[in-house]
């Protein structure tokens, strides 16, 4: 059994706790979901792609709740991959409840955590809100892209360097939508690796703000 069946079996079984809120907003459909990881990965589930030229299952890669660092509360998410391939991608996805036959200005955001600044991009941030939820590096945004300045899209998200700062850093993207025929939005957040060298990150204090438009 890989790596990947080891945390899908893991989250098969329940792992502890209700990790995301989803709530109604008021009078213009809005909704929010909001993240610490507080009570586990709950529906949180674990992916990772890389290039064709290596096989998957040749990677390694670990998602879980760590309490090592928290950017609030106690606990966030830890992602470590190895750098050996000079190649690819991990990350975790949760389902965000929309109402379906709306367009939607969408704010996301989120801090990233990175054990000191670094002239070298060693990883990428990676995040991501669409109907469908990513299968492959190709879905996320190439690197240097961010929503925010894009208008409408299929998908809002970013790919921009961690190791910025020492510590936790802010990311934010904001996604226009065209109209929705899912009441079920899917996001993404992780790390892309750029550096021959093995990292861990952690994710933490996720929030998703949707206005109808």
């Amino acid at each position: 059994m890989n790596r990947r069946d080891v945390l899908r079996a893991g989250a098969a079984a329940g792992i502890a706790g209700l990790a995301g809120c989803v709530v109604p907003g008021g009078d213009d459909d809005d909704a929010a979901f909001a993240e610490s990881f507080e009570d586990g990965l709950g529906d949180w589930e674990a992916d990772a792609a890389i290039g064709p030229e290596v096989d998957l299952a040749e990677f390694e890669w670990e998602v879980g709740v760590s309490d090592a660092q928290a950017a609030a509360g106690d606990q966030s998410l830890r992602v470590w991959n190895e750098g050996s391939y000079d190649d690819g991608v991990t990350w975790a996805v949760h389902p965000v409840s929309v109402e379906s036959g709306r367009a939607y200005e969408v704010q996301v955001e989120g801090q990233f955590w990175s054990e000191s600044e670094s002239f070298n991009t060693i990883r990428d941030a990676v995040m991501r809100l669409g109907p469908e939820p990513p299968a492959a590096e190709a879905d996320f945004p190439q690197p240097g892209v961010n929503t925010s300045e894009l208008g409408e899209t299929p998908y809002g998200g970013l790919r921009e360097p961690l190791w910025l700062a020492d510590g936790w850093h802010e990311y934010d993207f904001e996604w226009t939508t065209p109209e929705l025929s899912t009441d079920t939005l899917y996001l993404a957040v992780g790390t892309a690796v750029i550096w021959e060298a093995d990292a861990t990150h952690y994710v933490d204090d996720l929030s998703v703000s949707v206005e109808a438009r």
